[in-house]
């Protein structure tokens, strides 16, 4: 294995190598390296950017949870969970990634969780912009005291912020 995929958790690596397969980059172990590069990039700026804002980071969203969170799945993806209203959210997905198998970008409101988002397991949705997503790496939820309005802001922010920077990250991503 390389410098950057032995500091990836083990059970993100094999998930890589098959983002590597549907990248468009060469089935290389170069290609692999590189995708582990920028997964660690995202990481690093997910956790700066959701500590900055102050949002708790959790294991466990329980479905009917009235607060939002933002999520960063295996693939390097977000998921913006808004707060529960009535008995729906709204969702935004954005897979900023390499992958050309799944959609860039899909929102969704009205969206409805099937199930308690928890880390290491797929995000899932009854009513929502996709079905389900890769497993879920973080979970980041909102500061419960703040109004449905305002952990909606926090949230579609932090997204905003971090999708640039996770571009940023993908437009570094060359093969050397």
């Amino acid at each position: 294995m390389g410098m950057y995929l032995d500091q990836v958790p083990a059970e993100i690596q094999s998930h890589l190598r098959q983002i590597t397969k549907t990248s468009g980059l060469p089935d290389t172990e170069d290609s692999v390296e590189l995708i582990a590069q920028g997964w660690l990039e995202k990481k690093e700026l997910f956790e700066k950017q959701v500590g900055e804002m102050q949002m708790e980071d959790v294991e466990l969203l329980e479905r009917q949870e009235e607060r939002g969170c933002l999520a960063m799945t295996y693939s390097g993806s977000l998921l913006n969970i808004g707060p529960l209203v009535g008995e729906a959210r709204k969702v935004e997905y954005a897979a900023i990634g390499l992958r050309q198998d799944v959609p860039a970008a899909a929102g969704k409101e009205g969206s409805q969780l099937s199930r308690d988002l928890v880390v290491g397991a797929a995000a899932e949705f009854s009513v929502g912009p996709i079905q389900s997503s890769s497993p879920v790496f973080k979970i980041a939820a909102a500061n419960p005291e703040l109004s449905p309005a305002a952990q909606e802001k926090q949230i579609t922010q932090a997204t905003r912020i971090l999708t640039k920077e996770f571009v940023e990250v993908n437009k570094d991503l060359e093969i050397g």
